[in-house]
């Protein structure tokens, strides 16, 4: 996508679509990966109140970076970029609160794609 903008209005018209799958495995997923990038958020909160978390979230985003490293590297690879993947763990709390709003937000209201108005 050529602006910020357009790039998050086709994230939501994707994610919109999700309560339409048949693969309820996809589903599982999906609702997998948004449970645990959820975690993150929890995680941060609770931390005020108790440390021990803020050591839990870390560890969390060090699991979530090593798992996505792989395939992120691949990506990387591919479009000849592979000196991005050192700025990969830093993007990683946007990447997670990006995925929390566009699940949100797909599900609520309209977007807008391609000059219309959707839903």
């Amino acid at each position: 996508m050529v602006t910020w903008k357009d790039f998050f209005m086709q994230r939501r018209r994707w994610a919109s679509k999700t309560i339409y799958y048949d693969d309820k495995r996809v589903l599982v997923t999906l609702a997998f990966v948004y449970l645990f990038n959820t975690l993150f958020i929890v995680l941060i909160i609770v931390s005020f109140y108790n440390p021990f978390y803020f050591w839990l979230f870390i560890f969390y985003w060090l699991l979530k970076t090593i798992i996505e490293i792989p395939f992120v590297a691949s990506v990387a690879n591919f479009y000849n970029e592979k000196k991005l993947i050192l700025y990969f763990p830093l993007f990683q709390p946007l990447h997670i609160f990006y995925t929390i709003c566009v699940g949100v937000l797909s599900q609520l209201g309209k977007y807008e794609w391609k000059g219309r108005r959707v839903r």
